[in-house]
């Protein structure tokens, strides 16, 4: 397992992190998986033995349930794994049960820490934008949640990239702490991330965390264009990731499946490995159901592939140029910076 720093931070995370969205019986993510505190105590044995050194959940998953497995899962081991954890989401039904306000965050943290069984969160995640808190009000009280010792850094999630820029300037502005690391989704699938979000990474020193890096199992290799799996995420009303193009879907999956085979391995562990490669990544967030599916996926740690083989990737996934993208590509790419190049030096060749 390699480590990699945590954006500007002095953190150093493991490059696959344990996801938690299917611990626990109930909630919004009860038809993603519903792993007991048992399998939560053998997920947890898993990750440790392959030197995974972070764990990821959410207030909202499985209505809390998931941080008191994770909790629990980790007496008398705590000391051995970063603890990150998330909140904005509604965790009951009031008026002030979800965003970004201060009431509402400062609640929302006590109540991860009792669950967590922890004096502190490592990692405290907004998890969604809430464009109706002034972003002032909520990063003054991350801050005072880090000066108080009950978290450690802070992150955002699913931000636009003017939301995350906007963010950066009023924490430098105000002299608050700030985000080391954004966590968003990218994958093969769907690498619209590169547009702004992975860029803004790289210019201003965050570390990526990717969740759903398989594209919710549809990179897994199960789904084919001629055959179905019996089970899966998708054969339910669960409809994250958005499929914007089946066929492009499906050239991608071909595409893993036979790279994988050349390696003798999934379809799967190819997938992650290349989103492990992309600039700015940091960590790749899996997280399964089953046993198995977890061994496989933290294989992809050790899987090296050629610069022929990402450059297939490369070409059968690659997001269209928008403007002003392809006007830089062809004007200005006499003085483009690392950041620029990550989306458009593919195009300049």
């Amino acid at each position: 397992m390699d480590y990699r720093q945590l954006g500007r931070s002095g953190l150093r995370v493991s490059t696959l992190t344990l996801g938690t969205m299917t611990i626990g019986p109930s909630g919004p993510s009860a038809s993603i998986g519903s792993v007991d505190l048992d399998g939560a105590r053998r997920q947890i044995d898993l990750c440790l033995d392959a030197g995974v050194n972070l764990i990821d959940t959410a207030d909202v998953y499985s209505a809390g349930v998931s941080e008191e497995f994770v909790g629990q899962a980790l007496i008398g081991r705590r000391d051995r794994v970063l603890l990150a954890t998330k909140a904005r989401m509604p965790m009951g039904e009031g008026p002030n049960d979800a965003g970004l306000s201060r009431h509402h965050l400062i609640e929302a943290c006590e109540a991860s820490l009792r669950r967590l069984r922890t004096d502190h969160i490592d990692l405290y995640q907004v998890h969604e934008w809430d464009g109706q808190t002034p972003l002032e009000e909520t990063l003054d009280t991350l801050d005072g949640l880090v000066r108080a010792g009950k978290v450690r850094y802070i992150g955002c999630s699913n931000y636009a990239g003017w939301q995350l820029l906007k963010a950066l300037g009023i924490s430098e502005r105000l002299h608050l702490q700030r985000f080391v690391s954004q966590q968003i989704y990218y994958s093969l699938q769907a690498r619209e991330a590169e547009y702004e979000l992975v860029p803004a990474s790289l210019d201003q020193g965050l570390g990526i965390l990717v969740w759903s890096p398989l594209a919710g199992g549809l990179l897994s290799g199960k789904y084919r264009r001629d055959a179905q799996p019996q089970e899966g995420r998708h054969l339910t009303d669960w409809d994250e990731p958005p499929v914007r193009d089946e066929d492009q879907l499906y050239d991608i999956v071909d595409a893993l499946v036979e790279i994988g085979e050349a390696h003798g391995v999934s379809a799967a562990q190819v997938a992650l490995a290349y989103t492990l490669g992309r600039p700015g990544v940091t960590s790749v967030v899996i997280g399964a159901r089953k046993e198995e599916q977890l061994l496989d996926n933290l294989a992809a740690a050790d899987l090296e592939l050629s610069s022929d083989e990402r450059a297939r990737l490369d070409a059968i996934s690659a997001p269209p140029l928008l403007y002003p993208y392809w006007h830089q590509a062809k004007t200005a790419s006499d003085r483009l910076s690392e950041a620029d190049l990550s989306l458009l030096a593919p195009h300049l060749r």
